[in-house]
């Protein structure tokens, strides 16, 4: 796992165009994520890999100077790495970078129709907190909106359960993606 460069976003959007079939961001949303000064957007890669297997998945969180909030972004990880607990580990990291910057509670959004994605996040420690109905476009999924108090998630161990995605709203500011209901635990916003 290592900091998404830009050099990464040719492969993050063939991935986010796969998992987020109806929503997926623009390319140059993508971009400006990644390059944005409150973002912090990871990769997991297999250098040794086939080209189109390289990219395994990638994460994003938003995260202020000086809020104590932040925002997961979005988070996917590819078919071929479901259930061997990448989506996990991208999660902690994003935690572990919100507690090293000062963050005291992360947010995300994830769609009511993705229960494998609320079960993962449940196990990190978040709690509902709220639903926002029709959030997810085209679609119209609710989103339930979820909170982690940061330092209670320190304290708990890691739990078993795969990886999965969050959403942003269709033209809005930062908060999650939704994933795509053909493929539950690849992805949430």
């Amino acid at each position: 796992m290592r900091r998404a460069r830009l050099s990464d976003v040719d492969a993050i959007m063939l991935l986010e165009r796969a998992t987020f079939i109806t929503d997926a961001w623009s390319e140059d949303l993508m971009r400006a994520e990644i390059s944005g000064e409150h973002g912090y957007y990871l990769v997991a890669v297999d250098e040794e890999a086939e080209p189109e297997r390289r990219l395994m998945g990638y994460a994003g969180l938003y995260a202020p100077a000086g809020t104590g909030d932040a925002d997961v972004q979005t988070i996917a990880v590819a078919p071929f790495t479901r259930g061997v607990g990448l989506g996990r580990g991208l999660m902690h990291a994003l935690i572990t970078h919100a507690r090293r910057v000062h963050v005291s509670r992360v947010f995300l959004e994830v769609r009511a129709d993705n229960p494998i994605a609320k079960a993962l996040y449940e196990s990190l420690g978040f709690v509902e907190i709220g639903v926002r109905k029709g959030y997810y476009q085209p679609d119209g999924v609710d989103a339930i909106s979820m909170r982690l108090d940061v330092p209670e998630a320190v304290a708990q161990p890691a739990a078993g359960g795969s990886g999965a995605r969050h959403g942003r709203p269709a033209a809005s500011g930062p908060a999650s993606k939704p994933a795509n209901p053909a493929s539950p635990a690849g992805g949430a916003r």
